[in-house]
This record gives structure tokens, C-alpha cells and sequence, in this order.
């Protein structure tokens, strides 16, 4: 039966959001020879907000650049109630737009001009992060989470994560291999009022590597990046 399918990747509602109607089209071109069949499309901020409330799409490729309003504006309405991945696509470059990009919420970032294949691919490792299978396991060094269950395996023993725990490693898992600033992961704990949490925050990630790390002391899967935040390595990532 149909509603027994198995959903794949390709299956996820896309929404495409650029004001230049040929690169628009060329997008749509790429996910569709990729085998994406839902795919949305907008040329401007108003009409993203508005396709996104109705649609809800799972993964927005939005242009910095708009005629009504920029992306990090569109990016800020849609924070306000949702977590969709969003991918930031934009002929701006420059360290100080990927920054604001990533603390306003984008889950990744791509400067024109870019290769198709590098665009499927960062799209599909946010589908895949953002929608885990539900038996999702996820290989550090020194241990193995079930996504699941809020489960980690060290050394042959279970634990289980906190819900704060689970609520910060699901948001680094989901820019893994990538930074994730500080305002970004209180954000995910607290919500849209997180200042003054820094130290607490500082505490469940301590919590958090006791579980995951072979030698806390010393961490290899979540490490610190001085003065921006932390990023979440995978086994096959580790140095």
C-alpha cells in the first residue's frame, strides 16, 4: 500500500527561494534531475513566507539577496516558530554574512557559484541529519548513540541522556563536522530567550562529553572552537 512506502530522501518537500528567475530555474533543474519530485519555488521574501506557512516544506535553499527583504529577514520569521533546515545560497561570501547566516539559524551555507553536486550534497546531509531514520545510530570515538532511544554505548555500558543532553547533541549532530555557535545551541535548550544561560550550557556540555567521550579531559567528538562555540565529530571525521 502507498502509506506503507518507505519515505526517502527524495520524497522531502523542497522550497527553492531566489529572485533570479533563470538561476531559479537551474535549481529546479538540479533537485529534479536528482530525483526530488515536490518542489516548491519563490522569487521573493513575502512569497517564501507565505509558500512556507502553507506548504511546510523540510528544506528551504534560500538567497541572501531578495527584492523585498533579505534572506537573514525571511530566515528570522520563519525562527520565530520553526526549525526547518534552511541551506543559505548567495553570491556574498564574505566570513561576516556566513556568521550572521549560521546565528540566525541557517543550518549550512553556499556561495555562488557553486557545483550541482556540491549543492546535492549539502542538501542531502541536512535532510539526512534534520529526519534521521528512527533507528538512528549515530559512531563517535569513543562511543555509540541512539538517537532513538537516548541511549549512548561506551565500553560496553548504556546511558541515557537528559533531555537537555539530547536536545544539544541532536542540534550538533545535525551540523556535524561543522561549528555550532553558543547562541545557536542555548537557543535550542531555552528558546528565543537564552541570554545568561552560557554557563549552564557550559555544564550540560560537560555532562555530555562524561558519556560520549573516551577521555573527557581530553574530547575528540565534541570539541571547543575557542570564542565561536562547539562541533560535533563523527567517527569517520576524527582526527
Amino acid at each position: 500500500m502507498d502509506d506503507e512506502r518507505t519515505v526517502t530522501m527524495t520524497d522531502h518537500t523542497i522550497l527553492l527561494v531566489d529572485d533570479d528567475r533563470s538561476l531559479l530555474e537551474m535549481l529546479l533543474s538540479i533537485f529534479r534531475r536528482a530525483g526530488y519530485t515536490d518542489i516548491l519555488t519563490a522569487s521573493s521574501g513575502t512569497e517564501a513566507l507565505r509558500t512556507w506557512r502553507e506548504a511546510q516544506p523540510r528544506l528551504i535553499v534560500l538567497d541572501v539577496m531578495l527584492p523585498d527583504m533579505d534572506g537573514f529577514c525571511v530566515l528570522r520569521e520563519i525562527r520565530r516558530t520553526s526549525r526547518v533546515p534552511v541551506l543559505m545560497l548567495t553570491a556574498r561570501g564574505e566570513a561576516e554574512d556566513r556568521i550572521e547566516g549560521l546565528e540566525t539559524g541557517a543550518d549550512d551555507y553556499l556561495a555562488k557559484p557553486f557545483l550541482p553536486r556540491e549543492l546535492l550534497l549539502r542538501a542531502g546531509a541536512i535532510l539526512s541529519r534534520a529526519y534521521p531514520a528512527p533507528n538512528e545510530r549515530v559512531e563517535l570515538a569513543g562511543a555509540t548513540v541512539d538517537m532513538a532511544n537516548a541511549e549512548v554505548w561506551k565500553d560496553g555500558r548504556k546511558q541515557t541522556l537528559t533531555a537537555r543532553e539530547m536536545q544539544l547533541f541532536e542540534k550538533l549532530y545535525q551540523h556535524a563536522g561543522r561549528i555550532v555557535t553558543t547562541g545557536i545551541l542555548c537557543e535550542a535548550v531555552c528558546g528565543e530567550f537564552w541570554q545568561g544561560y552560557e554557563s549552564t550550557l557550559s555544564t550540560h556540555i560537560r555532562h555530555l562529553r562524561e558519556k560520549i567521550e573516551e577521555n573527557p579531559s581530553k574530547p575528540v567528538s565534541l570539541v571547543t572552537v575557542k570564542g565561536l562555540g562547539y562541533r560535533l565529530n563523527l567517527k569517520e571525521a576524527t582526527p
